[in-house]
């Protein structure tokens, strides 16, 4: 197996796993920890899962970590496509790493709140729930707020895709798409937050389409020496 593949099946295996780990770290939150403006039902969903609810941290961790490598890879893999591109790509995944690593604090934070430490026993139980649910709203805005470098990574990656001559292009076009899908999402979640649900469900089509074929593509597949 020639290096640039080896790097190509590399990268797929590394971007599936932090598919797997980031949704579970980011959808278990959602899905089954936070009840909207119920300080105490989400309270309650946390003391009750508390494992779950800390694998989900341990997810959300892995994922960030595995995705410099997965970057890494990617670059030694485009690095003779276009330099500047790939610096480009490089650049804005090594800059949302750190903010999403800080924003894990927020549901650590979360997790604190109701464990019933003797140093919180000046608060009551209402405060420490309302608090619980003011960090996990904090995790999710911060979702929102990395997502712009989620969404904008995937513009020079899939310019390089398509500027390549070892991958299909409908591949780097889905990508491209799927930065504006994520940088979509981000902006309504920030700014009509009423209708984010709503515009998330449209847009996941766009995002899956970029991001699991690509993943599919570099496991299977690899790379060719050309493609036409």
């Amino acid at each position: 197996m020639n290096s640039k593949k080896k790097n190509a099946r590399i990268a797929g295996l590394l971007y599936l796993l932090i598919a797997i780990t980031g949704g579970f770290g980011i959808m278990y939150t959602q899905s089954s920890i936070l009840v909207s403006g119920d300080a105490t039902a989400t309270a309650n969903n946390l003391m009750n899962a508390e494992f779950m609810f800390r694998l989900s941290i341990l997810s959300n961790l892995i994922s960030q970590a595995l995705t410099i490598f997965l970057v890494l890879t990617l670059s030694r893999l485009f690095k003779e496509v276009n330099t500047k591109l790939t610096k480009y790509m490089v650049t804005l995944v090594l800059v949302a790493i750190p903010i999403s690593f800080l924003n894990v604090l927020n549901l650590v934070a979360a997790q604190m709140l109701v464990s019933g430490a003797d140093f919180l026993q000046v608060f009551n139980t209402e405060q420490l729930n309302s608090l619980a649910l003011v960090f996990i709203n904090l995790y999710e805005y911060g979702i929102s707020v990395v997502g712009i470098f989620w969404g904008l990574w995937l513009f020079p990656f899939g310019m390089l895709i398509i500027k390549s001559k070892f991958i299909p292009k409908i591949i780097g076009i889905f990508l491209t798409i799927g930065c504006f899908a994520y940088l979509i999402d981000s902006f309504v979640s920030i700014i009509l937050p009423e209708h984010k649900e709503s515009v998330t469900a449209i847009i996941m089509l766009p995002l899956a389409l970029g991001e699991f074929s690509t993943i599919l593509w570099l496991l299977i597949k690899g790379v060719k020496d050309s493609y036409k």
